[in-house]
Formats: structure tokens, C-alpha cells, sequence
């Protein structure tokens, strides 16, 4: 029998949902919740939610996950996912939506900036490459696009900086966070001068940068009689979702990467120096003040499948397991497809970058567009596998997370792909397990030494399709290579 009167609640405020999960301090968890939320697409290249449905979203989690257990958590840390922005004036209202990571409205700006000297500097000095993603080309665009609305503003805040007003009164972002918005100088770990200069705006627009494992205290009692929690209940800042990732997949050992497809995609690796790529290919954010954590993302994961269900393929998104398994059933063809949907961030960084599928014939059938898919993903990984390699040394282990994972045959593709193992620790999600690991460190509390199914699962490569995807994947790059044209309209 579990001890059901000692547990921490980990939050991870994701692209598509909140997941919020209530651990033991046995290592088991003990309840869980999760409820998504849309992305609005108003017009070609913006991305958008409505902040206040996210906001209901996680305290709807922790309320569920409180009243499963039945008594109160020892304290609540969050997980966020990075590059969010929004605008509120001076009487504290929102006067834009949730501006996402997806979104690409800014690229203009970003091309502008990347390669001047204020753009090499910047992305020296925050480890964040230029480009529409960031929430610094999203102000510049803002203060050039919208200059009524940038006059307005008091104050530009990412999602978790905004719930955490909601709950504490407070502007805060954790030091995780704002390194991933080219705004924070990951060396002297403040608002960096160059980028707010080219931004127009001042640090006290901002919110005020503290460290991951901060506890912030304080609960406004009509929030915590609705959460059914202490109004003295401890919140732990905690981080962005991929660094958490890292540290709940227990990947701090160097050379240990961890690589998740959820919405999007992405692979990383911990290590003690702000690395930077001399091709501004990769990231590199904070965990702690003292972690870093070196990667790339990909704009295009597991929303690509779901275009291709519900728009190509135009069926119910309800059929979108059945397709992947067909698809893994499938031998691979010579149908490839490029997989840039959304533009592209790591490693090409190519806001016009298009989705295509190359080599079409009469026998392709969905399965088969499905496959393509699926490889067309893992082939973008492995570029930033390799830019990962080249920068910051060999990946000796690799830790699979996300969605992706509820389908093993996907995670095999990947091995074959790759050519090398790949880890399933069937945990509960990994950036909100890391965000719990953080609280225990921030509240000086024993390690949790029992986590369930630490041991997981691998995957072993098949050395002879590894050499048939090797071929494929040259092709996979040069296609890209070749037309690598603007998005067309």
C-alpha cells in the first residue's frame, strides 16, 4: 500500500495539453490528468491559443489530481513549453493571445537580424538562434507591425509567467524559460541588453528572472479554495519542457541524449559549458544555473500526422493509430517525404521551408503516405543528432519520450533509422516527472530513489535496414538541399 498522504504534483503546460501527474514519494504515481486545448491558425504563419483556456486547463489538473489522492500535495512544480509571448497593459489585461512556438509571423524580422553582428551577438550571448520562433522576433514584429498595440503593452510574458500572476499576483519567469527566448544572457543570467535594444523594449517589461528551483509562496485564497489546496502550499518555478524532459528521463550523464516526438520534436543533451554551434544550428538552454542543456528542435512531429490524417488523408483523427500501424506494416518505398509543415527550426532553421512527398506512384496507398511520414520525421531527427554530434561530442545513449511512444513499432523505426538502441523508460511524462525530481531538490527533500520501471524497455537496431535508411536518408537531405524553395502560396 502506497503512501498516499506524501506526494508532489508535477504540471507540464504542453502545446496541446496540460498534463498534470501526482507522484509518491515512493516513486509511484498516484493520479493523473490531462486536458488539451486548440491551436488557432487565423492566418498563413501565425499560431495562437487563448491563454485563459490553458489556464483552466492546469488548475482543472491540479484540482482532479488533489481530489484523486484525497489530501493536499507537498508542492506543485511546473513544466512549460518555451517560445510563448503575449502582451498585457498596464491595468494587467491580455490585450494579444498566446503567441506560440509554431507561430512564424516574424520571420521577416528574424532574416533581418540573423546575420548581422546584433544577431550573432545575441545568439552568442542567450544560446537561442534567431529566428520566428523566439519571442524576440515576435516583439520586434509586434513593435513594427502594431505599434499602437506595442505602446500599449507593460508587460510581455510567456504562459507560465501568466498563470503564475494569476496565482501569486507575480510577474516571474524561471531562468529555464527565459533562456529560450533570445532575450536572457545564459552567462551573466539577466535580460540581455543587445536583444532588448534591438527589441525596443526595457527589463521592466519583463518578467523578473529567478532560478528553476525557486519557491514561490503565497497562494491567493480564493485560487487555492479553488485548487482545494493550502493557501501555503510551496510552487516551484521549475523549467521549459525539454530541459525538464532531461532530467525526468534521468539523462544528466554526459553523452546520454534524449530525443521526444510529441507535437513537435526535438533532441538534446546535458552538459556543464553554454555551448554554442558555430553554424547557429542548435539551442542551448539552462536547467539549472549550472546545466545546460544542448539540442535542436523540430517544428514537425506529431502534427504532421495529424494534418495527414484529418486534411490529406481526410479521416477522423480517431483513425490515426490504425493508419501507424498499417504503416509499420508496410515495407518502405521510394516514397519520401519531407516533412515541413510548419517551416523548420533545427538544424536548417528555414521559417519557408515545405512539406513535400517525393516519388509517387500508382500503388501508394495511405499506409504507404503514412510511412513516409513516420521516416520523414526520423530523418529530420537525425540531422540534429548529427549537428548535435559535431557540436557537442558522440551520443553514446539515447531516452525516447512523448506521444510517439505509445506506438513501439514507431520507436523501432527510429532504432533502425539511427542505428542505434533506443531507451523506453515507460514512465509517467517526462517533463512533468522532472519537474517533480526539481521540487524535491528545491525543498531539500531525499532523492526518489524508487521511480517506476526505471529499467524500461530497449530497442535494438536491425544493422541491415540501418543500411538501407542510411541510403535513403542521403537522399532525404539532398531533396531537401535541392528544393529548399520559399513556401509557396
Amino acid at each position: 500500500m502506497s503512501d498516499r498522504t506524501s506526494f508532489m504534483i508535477g504540471v507540464d503546460i504542453g502545446t496541446s495539453s496540460a498534463k498534470t501527474i501526482g507522484l509518491g514519494m515512493n516513486g509511484v504515481v498516484l493520479a493523473s490528468f490531462q486536458q488539451a486545448y486548440p491551436t488557432q491558425y487565423p492566418q498563413p504563419g501565425y499560431s495562437e491559443q487563448d491563454q485563459d483556456v490553458i489556464l483552466a486547463a492546469v488548475k482543472a489538473g491540479i484540482r482532479a489530481v488533489v481530489a484523486e489522492v484525497g489530501t493536499p500535495p507537498i508542492a506543485i512544480s511546473f513544466s512549460s513549453a518555451m517560445h510563448s509571448i503575449m502582451a498585457i497593459d498596464a491595468a494587467g489585461t491580455a490585450i494579444t493571445p498566446l503567441i506560440i512556438w509554431a507561430d512564424n509571423r516574424s520571420e521577416s524580422c528574424a532574416q533581418a537580424l540573423r546575420d548581422t553582428e546584433e544577431g550573432k551577438t545575441i545568439y552568442r550571448q542567450t544560446g537561442t538562434p534567431v529566428h520566428a520562433m523566439s519571442p524576440l522576433c515576435k516583439i520586434i514584429w509586434l513593435r513594427e507591425q502594431q505599434p499602437e498595440l506595442f505602446a500599449r503593452t507593460a508587460m510581455f510574458t510567456g504562459i507560465k509567467a501568466y498563470i503564475f500572476h494569476h496565482f501569486f499576483g507575480l510577474y516571474l519567469t524561471d531562468h529555464s524559460i527565459a533562456s529560450a527566448t533570445g532575450l536572457f544572457d545564459i552567462h551573466t543570467l539577466q535580460w540581455n541588453p543587445v536583444a532588448m535594444t534591438v527589441a525596443g523594449i526595457t527589463a521592466g517589461q519583463l518578467p523578473q528572472p529567478v532560478p528553476a528551483d525557486h519557491i514561490v509562496t503565497g497562494l491567493k485564497p480564493a485560487i487555492a479554495k479553488e485548487l482545494g489546496i493550502p493557501v501555503a502550499t510551496p510552487f516551484v518555478m521549475g523549467g521549459s519542457d525539454g530541459c525538464l524532459a532531461q532530467l525526468g528521463s534521468q539523462a544528466m550523464d554526459t553523452r546520454h541524449a534524449t530525443l521526444t516526438i510529441g507535437t513537435s520534436s526535438a533532441m538534446r543533451m546535458a552538459g556543464s559549458q553554454p555551448l554554442t554551434d558555430a553554424r547557429s544550428r542548435l539551442f542551448t538552454y539552462l536547467l539549472t544555473d549550472d546545466v545546460y542543456i544542448t539540442g535542436g528542435a523540430s517544428n514537425n512531429g506529431g502534427v504532421v500526422l495529424q494534418w495527414l490524417v484529418r486534411d490529406f488523408l481526410q479521416q477522423p483523427l480517431t483513425a490515426l493509430n490504425d493508419l501507424v500501424a498499417a504503416a509499420l506494416e508496410v515495407d518502405p518505398g521510394k516514397l519520401l517525404c519531407l516533412p515541413y509543415l510548419l517551416g523548420e527550426r533545427a538544424p536548417i532553421w528555414n521559417s519557408h521551408a515545405s512539406a513535400a512527398f517525393i516519388g509517387i506512384q500508382a500503388q501508394h496507398t495511405p499506409a504507404h503516405f503514412t510511412r513516409a511520414v513516420l521516416e520523414g520525421i526520423c530523418y529530420a531527427l537525425l540531422s540534429i543528432k548529427k549537428a548535435l554530434e559535431e557540436t557537442a561530442g558522440p551520443v553514446r545513449k539515447i531516452s525516447v519520450s512523448g506521444g510517439f511512444t505509445n506506438a513501439p513499432g514507431w520507436i523501432q523505426l527510429l532504432a533502425d533509422v539511427f542505428g542505434q538502441q533506443m531507451h523506453l523508460q515507460q514512465q509517467s511524462d517526462a517533463s512533468a516527472l522532472g519537474a517533480i525530481i526539481l521540487a524535491v531538490s528545491a525543498l531539500g527533500m531525499p532523492a526518489i530513489d524508487a521511480l517506476e520501471n526505471t529499467e524500461g524497455v530497449v530497442f535494438e537496431p536491425d544493422m541491415a535496414k540501418y543500411e538501407i535508411y542510411q541510403e535513403r536518408y542521403r537522399r532525404f537531405i539532398l531533396l531537401y538541399d535541392r528544393l529548399s524553395f520559399p513556401g509557396l502560396d
